[in-house]
């Protein structure tokens, strides 16, 4: 599974995740606006992996075959926590849904 982290994304995920993972700058993607990223992403990734909660109210996701995996934080700090099991997650994920992961809840 190819996954792409959006400009947000905090670098240190890229450690928990045992998948191919590439970011928007590596790709040389950074000043690309969503509709375009998109397009472009889903002919090489598999998945997706943002921090814009609005992303799902600003694109037209219908019919992409990328899926969107959406985090609720850019602060590694809360993140870090919970890196394995946002890594299984994101593994788990399949082709064209789109995902907006939350915190687990303390009881």
């Amino acid at each position: 599974m190819k996954v792409l982290l959006d400009q947000g994304v905090p670098a240190p995920l890229r450690d928990s995740l045992s998948l191919d993972v590439s970011t928007c700058y590596e790709m040389g993607w950074a000043s690309l606006s969503n509709g375009d990223l998109l397009s472009i992403a889903e002919q090489q990734f598999d998945i997706f992996v943002t921090t814009d909660k609005n992303l799902q109210y600003q694109q037209n996701l219908v019919d992409r075959k990328i899926a969107i995996f959406v985090l609720p934080t850019t602060q590694w700090p809360s993140l870090r926590v919970y890196a394995s099991i946002i890594g299984e997650a994101i593994s788990l994920t399949q082709s064209g849904e789109f995902i907006e992961w939350n915190f687990p809840h303390k009881y």
